[in-house]
């Protein structure tokens, strides 16, 4: 049987906020290129793949206060990069993801007569936008890791695109997250670490990485300091 999801699970995360109070749609455009390959002997139209290509766009409602949708989104035009997640399940682990790094090319302030401000804003991924998985759900996260293992049934060689948003940080010390794998289950390595989060400050980062990326996979972290927590969230694509 089918399994349905309804829309208002769905969590929407970019560079270090938490977006989904904010929004109420959220869309993932994938496209790919096609070149025409058709010649004289050919009774229809041919064409052959080209490149990929990735938008997400979003919409929802103004609020001008701090650290709200109007500043995060204005503050975003024009940096370089930008980490966005796009969860349609919910941030719990094992769920599924929409992932890219890319640059937000557009956002609009809407003002109707007669109805609420509203807003609406796109990303263009650069590299490409990619289904994954969540490896963690959005928590208040004490001294002891995350450590619960997403199984994608098989291992893959060729690399994959790795989100992690720290969304609350109460920290008093450096936050360390890491993305580990496992072909067993049993043992585990390292496959990206993130930069390390300094003491209360938020943030999102994308990571690429090459290679194998093996069965088994899970987000770990390391605590510096003696108090306060920390909220992130880590997601993982293969590509």
């Amino acid at each position: 049987m089918p399994t349905f999801r309804h829309g208002k699970r769905t969590v929407v995360l970019l560079n270090g906020t938490d977006m989904s109070p904010f929004l109420n749609e959220a869309t993932q455009t994938q496209e790919i290129e096609t070149a025409e390959t058709t010649t004289f002997a050919d009774d229809d139209k041919t064409y052959i793949t080209g490149l990929g290509d990735g938008t997400i766009s979003t919409s929802g409602l103004f609020d001008g206060t701090a650290n709200a949708s109007n500043d995060v989104l204005s503050g975003a035009i024009g940096q370089e990069d930008n980490t966005f997640t796009v969860l349609p399940e919910g941030a719990t682990a094992g769920a599924r993801s929409i992932i890219a790094n890319g640059q937000l090319t557009s956002y609009e302030v809407s003002s109707p007569v007669g109805d609420v401000v509203a807003i609406s804003a796109e990303v263009q991924a650069d590299g490409g936008l990619f289904s994954g998985c969540a490896l963690n759900g959005l928590t208040n996260t004490g001294t002891s890791a995350s450590l619960s293992e997403v199984n994608d049934g098989a291992g893959t060689s060729g690399g994959g695109l790795f989100n992690l948003h720290v969304t609350v940080n109460t920290r008093d010390g450096d936050s360390t997250v890491k993305v580990q794998h496992s072909a067993d289950n049993a043992t585990w390595a390292d496959l990206v670490t993130f930069t390390a989060v300094s003491a209360s400050s938020t943030t999102g980062e994308s990571i690429t990485s090459t290679g194998t990326v093996n069965q088994y996979l899970r987000a770990t972290h390391t605590l510096a300091g003696s108090s306060g927590s920390i909220t992130y969230h880590v997601s993982a694509a293969r590509r």
